[in-house]
């Protein structure tokens, strides 16, 4: 298992990444002291694969858990399931110290996160990401929030999480299309802060792309350890953090102009950052390098 750790003072934490984590999940909230009641927020399409192993794994910890199953998709990234989530909540009786667990992707994160900052002014919330984008990405760094019709994120906040696990084995289950969008945050990070690691993406994408375990541990670890970095500097992203929204503008525009439905987000940020990559041409970026950038993608 590799570790990260986010630096951020009293709010800090671990990044774990490796296999078999999910059935650990228990104990790895029981060393962070939290309350006993806790709810599992996951959606329709994760629960039925892993929030039976999470749950076990809480109740054989001693904690009293619920699960919260939402719909799958950024539909649930609304106001409307996050007043049904408060609804749950307190019917479950959680209290200031009880706390949440995201099972998911990255809507599940945003979501769930967020509704952890909120509830009660705030409880402890933990992050489980199943997909690899949300592993190397949304599940590290405290952005969490919805959607309103007028765009994406426009309502959230910043909550960090007491534990980030990142279980390798999740990946079993992901669908082809949902892995490649996620290797779209994984080269952002070589584009925009290691070029040791988009060498290591152009020698060994086919590794990557048939799951190795070894090969994805490193890279996940690195992609996490560089977003700590970032977020340890600027947390609030008054400057240095907005370097991770690499693409971000143009593939967000990208998702709303086509009504959050045709493209994954992974889709839109790759389409992103090689249209900034070709813009960026107009300041100087080598066109050799834009072509290596397109190679990836």
């Amino acid at each position: 298992m590799r570790n990260v750790r986010v630096s951020l003072g009293d709010r800090s934490y671990s990044i774990h990444v490796g296999a078999g984590l999910l059935p650990t999940l228990g104990r790895a909230c029981a060393r962070l002291g939290l309350g006993r009641r806790c709810a599992v927020i996951t959606d329709a399409t994760v629960a039925p694969l892993f929030a039976r192993k999470a749950v076990d794994s809480l109740v054989a910890a001693g904690f009293d858990a619920v699960t919260l199953v939402v719909p799958a998709g950024e539909k649930a990234k609304s106001l409307k399931v996050v007043a049904d989530c408060y609804d749950r909540l307190a019917a479950h009786r959680l209290e200031r110290k009880s706390f949440v667990v995201a099972l998911g992707g990255g809507v599940v994160g945003d979501l769930a996160g967020f509704v952890a900052a909120t509830y009660l002014r705030g409880v402890p919330f933990v992050q489980v990401p199943t997909t690899l984008l949300s592993q190397v990405d949304s599940s590290v760094g405290g952005k969490v929030g919805v959607n309103l019709k007028a765009g994406k994120n426009l309502v959230g906040a910043f909550h960090q999480p007491r534990v980030v696990l990142c279980d390798l084995d999740a990946f079993a289950t992901l669908p082809d299309r949902e892995f490649r969008a996620g290797l779209a945050e994984v080269i952002k990070y070589g584009i925009i802060h290691d070029a040791p690691l988009f060498r290591r993406l152009e020698r060994d994408l086919d590794r990557i792309l048939a799951r190795d375990k070894a090969v994805l541990a490193a890279v996940i670890a690195r992609c996490c350890a560089i977003k700590a970095d970032v977020v340890s500097q600027d947390e609030t992203e008054s400057g240095l953090r907005a370097i991770l929204n690499f693409g971000h503008t143009i593939g967000h525009g990208l998702e709303a102009i086509s009504a959050y439905g045709k493209y994954l987000h992974g889709e839109a940020i790759s389409i992103g950052q090689v249209a900034a990559a070709h813009l960026s041409t107009k300041t100087g970026l080598a066109a050799a390098d834009v072509a290596r950038i397109r190679g990836l993608f």
